[in-house]
């Protein structure tokens, strides 16, 4: 039975239809990246209304002609890469072997659930329930502090955030992004322009990501919740520094440059 499971799971991985939701998908979290992009730029031009978050910038979408139409095909496709993502974590990678194929399923794990909670805020703001309440990161990692060894808890996520904003700038210099392209992709002036939004992108996602880990750690080391914050608290903490209307304005285009190379990845994918 275990057997027959397994056999259907990795049927499924490899069925033209995945290819079919990731490209999908990834044309959905283009949409987000970029609007997410247009409002740190308005952020660094001195507009403090929007929150350039995922929820953030699914309620910019939503205020477009036609805006909860958008939001809900922005969910789906999140969705979707959830479908993907999981069906990876379960069946995927199995060219590789022992410790290097369970890390790669733990990935695609923790990107399945980075899309969830994407695709959740999409479906909050079509349905009007995204207002109000008691949640955001500040409530999240009060709860983890009130635990048992909650400091270190805290502590643990803020440094595998850390590490995952490492681990997206060496995916941007190393080149290893370019697997996600197939080799026509990467040809010609047009697959030039994609591998430099990708150098740029990962390098700004992983450097927004760091900001976010790095307040984690810093709500850790002084006992409070409310120094942690997303990436709408991130990229506020970039604001404040000094230059920081440039260096944010930098930050959003690289945000921007991600959103592009994920509209090349759906084009040109290469699982």
């Amino acid at each position: 039975m275990n057997r027959s499971a397994s056999d259907l799971g990795h049927q499924a991985e490899d069925h033209r239809w995945v290819d079919h939701a990731a490209r999908a998908g990834m044309v959905a979290y283009g949409v987000v990246n970029l609007l997410i992009a247009w409002l740190a730029l308005q952020l660094a031009f001195g507009d403090r209304e929007g929150s350039t978050s995922s929820s953030g910038a699914m309620s910019q979408l939503a205020q477009q002609p036609f805006g909860k139409v958008l939001v809900w095909l922005v969910a789906v496709g999140m969705l979707l890469l959830v479908g993907w993502r999981a069906i990876e974590a379960a069946f995927g990678h199995d060219d590789e072997d022992g410790a290097k194929r369970t890390a790669k399923r733990v990935f695609s794990g923790g990107k399945a659930l980075i899309y969830l909670a994407i695709a959740i805020s999409a479906i909050r703001v079509a349905t009007g329930s995204s207002g109000g309440g008691g949640g955001g990161t500040d409530s999240t990692t009060k709860k983890l502090m009130d635990l048992p060894a909650g400091q270190t808890l805290v502590f643990l996520v803020g440094a595998g955030i850390v590490g995952y904003g490492i681990f997206q700038i060496y995916h941007a210099w190393s080149g290893n992004f370019r697997d996600n392209l197939t080799a026509e992709g990467e040809r010609g002036g047009s697959g030039t322009a994609y591998v430099a939004f990708g150098t740029a992108g990962y390098t700004a996602k992983g450097i927004a990501i760091g900001i976010v880990g790095s307040l984690f750690l810093y709500a850790a080391w002084t006992h409070s919740a409310k120094k942690s914050g997303g990436l709408d608290v991130a990229l506020q903490k970039v604001l404040q520094q000094p230059f920081g209307p440039f260096l944010l304005g930098v930050l959003a285009l690289g945000i921007g440059a991600y959103g592009l190379f994920c509209f090349a990845r759906a084009r040109h994918l290469s699982r």
